[in-house]
C-alpha cells in the first residue's frame, strides 16, 4: 500500500504544482488568517481544493488533516489519514520566492508510510515510503555523516539561537542558514546539502509530516526538541519542534538545548 500511495500522493504534488505555478508572481488575492496565523492566498485554496477532491475519491476511506481545511475529528478514527500543506511557505510564495513546496503525506498508527515534498519552481520532488530510500527526482539521496556541531551547518530561524534556550548560554559553534519552508528544510537535511534543522516551537504536522519520512529514511535522526519520535494524526496535530541530522549531530544539538 505504501507504495500505491506514493505514486498517487507524487500525482497529486505534480497536478498541485500545476495550479501553484498558475498564480505565482501574478499577484493572487491574499487574506490574513485570524489569531496571527499567517497568510493564505487564492493558490493555497486551489490547491487545496483539487488535493481533497481528488485523493478523497482515490483513498475515500482515509482520513483528512490539512492547513486550509477545518480539522474533523473524524480521522482520528481511520486507519490512515492524509496530512497535507498545499503550499509551504506562502510567506515566500507572496514575496515571489521560488523556496516553497506542496507537502503531501499519509499516515498510519502515527507514523509516516508515505510522503512528498514537491517544489514546481525548482524542478525538485522529493519522495519516500517507510521501507524504500530518500529519492529526490527518482534519485536515491543521503543525510550528512558530519558528527559535531563545529564546522556544520544548521538551517534554523534567529530566535531559536536566543541564549535562554541553551544549557551553556549560547548554542553550539555552527553555521546558520535559512529557508522558508520547513518540510523542505528537512529535505535539504535528507540531501546532505546541509547538516542539520533545528526549530524550537511548536511546528504544525502537515508541515513536517512528509519531511519527517524523507529525512528518517535518509539515514537521519528525526525527533522533537525533547528527543522523542514524531507522531502523527494526532488530537491536537502540532509537535513540540524538530531536531534533524545525523544522528551523533543530532545528540549534541538536543542535548545541548535546555528542556
Amino acid at each position: 500500500m505504501p507504495a500505491r500511495d506514493l505514486a498517487l500522493l507524487i500525482d497529486a504534488a505534480r497536478e498541485a504544482g500545476r495550479i501553484a505555478r498558475g498564480y505565482f508572481r501574478r499577484d493572487p488575492g491574499i487574506w490574513h488568517k485570524p489569531g496571527g496565523a499567517g497568510p493564505v492566498t487564492e493558490a493555497d485554496l486551489e490547491v487545496n481544493r483539487m488535493l481533497h477532491a481528488e485523493l478523497g475519491a482515490a483513498r475515500p476511506d482515509y482520513g483528512w488533516l490539512s492547513e486550509e481545511t477545518p480539522d474533523d475529528a473524524v480521522r482520528l478514527g481511520m486507519e490512515r489519514t492524509f496530512i497535507i500543506d498545499p503550499i509551504d511557505g506562502t510567506r515566500a510564495f507572496i514575496d515571489g520566492d521560488t523556496a516553497w513546496a506542496h507537502s503531501l503525506a499519509v499516515a498510519e498508527g502515527g507514523k509516516v508510510t508515505a510522503g512528498v515534498v514537491y517544489l514546481p519552481m525548482r524542478n525538485a520532488l522529493y519522495a519516500a515510503t517507510d521501507n524504500g530510500p530518500a529519492l529526490l527526482n527518482d534519485v536515491p539521496i543521503r543525510s550528512s555523516s558530519r558528527a559535531e556541531a563545529g564546522g556544520s551547518t544548521l538551517l534554523t530561524a534567529k530566535p531559536n539561537l536566543a541564549p535562554e534556550l541553551w544549557r551553556n548560554g549560547a548554542p553550539p559553534p555552527f553555521t546558520r542558514k535559512f529557508r522558508s519552508s520547513v518540510a523542505w528544510r528537512m529535505c535539504l537535511v535528507a540531501e546532505g546539502r546541509y547538516d542539520a534543522m533545528l526549530t524550537l516551537r511548536p511546528s504544525w504536522e502537515w508541515d513536517v509530516a512528509a519531511g519527517d519520512l524523507i529525512a528518517r529514511q535518509a539515514g537521519a535522526t528525526v525527533t522533537d526538541r525533547h528527543g522523542h519520535a514524531l507522531r502523527f494524526n494526532s488530537a491536537d496535530p502540532r509537535v513540540p519542534g524538530v531536531i534533524a541530522g545525523p544522528q551523533r549531530l543530532w545528540s549534541e544539538l538536543q542535548s545541548s538545548l535546555i528542556s
